[in-house]
């Protein structure tokens, strides 16, 4: 097992919530990433596992039932576990959400890079034959107010529902991610990037050089419209990329022109991350 060799501290708001958060990341000696909801007395220890996954009504992942102990947009922080070779660590959290930070996976990382001690021998998840899940398919296991609320934001946002993943065997030693995003506003157009993780410490660079620091994004009028319904509220220009709404442009700086795919993959990684291994 790999862990940590000391508690790492971060605080920061939750983009949601817009609300303070503190949070603890700690050495384990039990296989697995747990969240432990520290405001909510008796809070059981919740595995990041897809099984515990709950309502993803904001595009984000949930760990947890929504309507009792969770934790909301986890994706950076698992990403960030993932590539630090971390398999077991408790994250001790005093709120609903993890802190968003520079809205990247890229500040998560650096405090556990240098941080860590044990072999990882996360768990291998092989992938056999071809697998397919449509985003149209998952829309239809929702309850109806999630669906109405995505259906909401996607329709301000000008984006159909109609994404898809796909899983294909490789050699069995690596996890190969090519993202694609193709959407109507003209500075993300269509948007591809691949990035390759084996396990080795130049695989790690890469991620760290070319697709850490992409920044979560959103039209401006996305986030006009989340923060009035109780949502979006901990968004901002340091944390998000905001387009503008004409679609041709950005009221921040972007670091690549092709950041928004590469902020996909870190989503992806985290997400992957909730096999309980190595896909």
């Amino acid at each position: 097992m790999s862990t940590l060799t000391k508690k790492i501290k971060i605080t920061g708001v939750g983009i949601h919530s817009g609300l303070p958060v503190n949070m603890v990341v700690k050495p384990s000696k039990k296989y697995g990433i747990y969240f432990h909801r520290s405001d909510i007395p008796d809070s059981p220890l919740i595995q990041a596992l897809a099984e515990n996954v709950g309502e993803t009504k904001m595009r984000n992942t949930t760990i947890g039932r929504t309507d009792g102990a969770h934790v909301q947009t986890v994706e950076h922080l698992m990403a960030a576990l993932f590539l630090a070779g971390i398999d077991s660590a408790v994250i001790d959290i005093d709120g609903p959400e993890t802190p968003i930070l520079d809205g990247s996976a890229a500040e998560f990382l650096a405090k556990f890079m240098g941080n860590t001690t044990g072999d990882s021998h996360m768990k291998k998840i092989i992938v056999r034959k071809p697998v397919i899940v449509r985003a149209r398919e998952v829309l239809r296991t929702l309850p109806w107010h999630v669906r109405l609320q995505l259906w909401v934001v996607n329709k301000i946002a000008g984006r159909k529902s109609d994404g898809y993943v796909k899983l294909n065997p490789n050699d069995g030693k690596s996890l190969e991610i090519t993202a694609t995003l193709v959407y109507p506003e003209k500075i993300i157009g269509r948007q591809t990037f691949s990035y390759r993780f084996d396990g080795t410490k130049k695989s790690v660079n890469d991620f760290v050089k070319n697709v850490a620091r992409a920044r979560t994004f959103g039209k401006y009028s996305e986030w006009e419209y989340l923060k009035a319904h109780g949502m979006g509220r901990g968004a901002s220009e340091k944390n998000v990329i905001a387009l503008n709404d004409a679609g041709d442009g950005t009221l921040n700086p972007v670091i690549w022109p092709d950041e928004f795919v590469r902020h996909k993959v870190i989503d992806v990684v985290g997400d992957m991350f909730t096999s309980g291994g190595m896909v």
